[in-house]
C-alpha cells in the first residue's frame, strides 16, 4: 500500500541530497520518477533541484495555481513522486498529493522544511504533518552540538533576523541551523547589546 511521506529537517540537513539520491535509487531499479518542485524555489534556477554537495537534477515546476492531480495525469505513468521544498506547496496541493497516494496507490515522498525562521509552520508543511502516513526528521546539528531545529535567518554580519516575510530564499549565507536554546540566547544577547 502506497504512503505519503514527509521527510523534514532544518537548513543544511541534506534534504535535497536525499531527495535526489532517492530518485537515483528508484531509477536504478528501472522505475519512473516524477520529480517536482514548487515555483517559489528559484534559488538554484527555476527548474533545478540542487544540493549543497553538488547533486542536481531538472524537475517539473508547480505554481501555486497548478492542480497537481491534473499535472500528474498529463505527465504519463510513474512509479513514484518525489517533491523537494514541499513546504512551499499550498495546503490544497498537499491534499492533491494525498489524493494521488489514495487513488493511484502511488508513493509520494515530500522533502522540506517544517518551520520558518521564526519557528512557525509553513502552510504546506503543516498540512503534511496533518496528512502524512510517515513523518521522518532528517537531523542536523547546531554549532553547540545539540540537535538543530531552528532555521535562523541571519544578516551579512551574522545577526539573527527576527522579522520579515516568511519566504526568503537563501543558503548558508542567509540561514544557520541552530538548536532552540542557542537561537533564543543569541536573540537575547543581540537585544541586550542594543540597549
Amino acid at each position: 500500500m502506497a504512503k505519503l511521506y514527509f521527510k523534514y529537517g532544518a537548513m543544511g540537513s541534506s534534504k535535497s541530497a536525499q531527495a535526489l539520491i532517492t530518485k537515483f535509487n528508484y531509477e536504478e531499479l528501472g522505475m519512473s520518477v516524477w520529480l517536482i518542485k514548487p515555483s517559489t524555489d528559484t534559488r538554484d534556477g527555476e527548474e533545478i533541484i540542487k544540493s549543497r554537495i553538488g547533486l542536481q537534477c531538472k524537475a517539473q515546476v508547480v505554481t501555486p495555481e497548478d492542480d497537481i492531480c491534473k499535472m500528474y495525469s498529463e505527465s504519463g505513468r510513474h512509479d513514484v513522486i518525489i517533491a523537494d521544498e514541499a513546504q512551499f506547496f499550498t495546503p490544497e496541493q498537499i491534499d492533491q498529493l494525498r489524493n494521488i497516494v489514495d487513488e493511484e496507490d502511488l508513493p509520494v515522498l515530500c522533502f522540506g522544511l517544517r518551520t520558518d525562521f521564526l519557528t512557525h509552520f509553513f502552510p504546506g508543511a503543516q498540512r503534511l504533518m496533518e496528512l502524512a502516513d510517515s513523518i521522518t526528521e532528517i537531523k542536523t546539528v547546531c554549532a553547540c552540538g545539540r540537535k538543530a531545529t531552528v532555521n535562523a535567518r541571519i544578516d551579512e554580519t551574522g545577526r539573527i533576523i527576527t522579522e520579515g516575510s516568511q519566504v526568503f530564499l537563501g543558503g548558508n549565507d542567509n540561514y544557520v541551523a541552530m538548536c532552540h536554546k542557542c537561537w533564543k540566547e543569541k536573540i537575547k544577547e543581540q537585544e541586550t547589546n542594543c540597549t
